[in-house]
């Protein structure tokens, strides 16, 4: 596919660290990072106070720090999000500058968004950007940031939960294909959020915002919808699998909790659609091969 995927992962390793470090040395990446100085010691002193292969917990103090991969799961970036009261600030780098003009750093900034507004759960998300910087402004101006103030030395830019969930309905924040989703699963599936936590739901969350809603009577035939049977494509895997709520769910039989990483991802889906999405902690490529069963489509509207 040749559309930009990134995805952001929490866990911060040693060789992400030294990734980090050599990204902090260019000067090229580092002329508009205003704190490029202290954040480079920061990490050749997180690297150096511990022997842990992992460094999450350092990178975390004081905000949440993820690694951004493409669909080759090879770190491009990273981001931080620092929360203060109901708002949030993104910094965000796209460290190998080979990978610029690839339109990564707009898909970093949408997957920070949905981290901030639908995990974070803040008010506004505010960028700080130095006026030089046209690659980065424009990025999150296409976004949909808007600009707040302006000095010589710097654009402070912003948007609001509010807007955010506008463009998210109005399809603008998304990369990946239209989704459908019914009356009655979008009620059941909200109903089902209020009392869970964890990635899924926020990505789940996420797709059913973005969702076309559809009266079940209308809903295409080769849409999957809850506990719809279909089979799949994963990298190179085929399955056959059955989408269902958490309490039904059977890795043995098929049955997919829509609250697993897989689950969320293939939900609204039509036949033949492709998903790029993290999968049990990578990125895969998921294909809708066949709907071979649909409630809605058999007149079964009690399940």
């Amino acid at each position: 596919m040749n559309k930009p995927f990134v995805a952001l992962r929490p866990e911060i390793t040693r060789t992400h660290a030294q990734i980090l470090m050599r990204w902090l040395e260019d000067e090229r990446v580092t002329r508009y990072l205003s704190d490029s100085s202290n954040v480079s010691r920061f990490i050749a002193q997180a690297v150096d106070r511990t022997q842990l292969p992992i460094l999450t917990h350092l990178f975390n103090q004081g905000g949440r720090f993820f690694m951004a991969h493409d669909r080759t799961d090879r770190p491009v970036g990273f981001v931080r999000l620092v929360k203060t009261g109901p708002d949030c600030e993104i910094v965000l780098v796209i460290g190998d500058h080979d990978n610029w003009g690839r339109r990564l750093g707009t898909s970093t900034i949408r997957e920070g968004l949905k981290l901030a507004f639908l995990d974070m759960r803040a008010r506004t998300v505010i960028a700080k950007i130095h006026p030089d910087n046209t690659r980065s402004l424009k990025a999150f101006e296409r976004c949909g940031f808007v600009v707040d103030r302006e000095t010589p030395g710097l654009t402070a830019l912003s948007m609001t939960s509010a807007r955010y969930l506008q463009r998210l309905r109005d399809g603008a924040m998304a990369e990946a294909a239209e989704i459908y989703i019914t009356e009655m699963d979008k009620a059941r599936l909200q109903d089902l959020m209020a009392y869970e936590q964890g990635p899924a739901i926020v990505d789940l969350e996420h797709e059913i915002e973005r969702a076309i809603v559809v009266d079940p009577l209308r809903v295409a035939r080769d849409v999957v919808t809850m506990n719809s049977r279909l089979v799949l494509q994963l990298d190179d895997e085929q399955r056959d699998v059955t989408l269902v709520y958490p309490q039904d769910a059977d890795k043995n039989s098929g049955k997919l909790s829509v609250l697993s990483d897989l689950g969320a991802a293939i939900l609204g889906y039509g036949e033949g659609h492709a998903i790029d999405w993290l999968v049990s902690d990578r990125p895969q490529q998921i294909r809708i091969e066949r709907v071979l069963y649909q409630p809605e489509s058999a007149g079964h509207f009690h399940l």
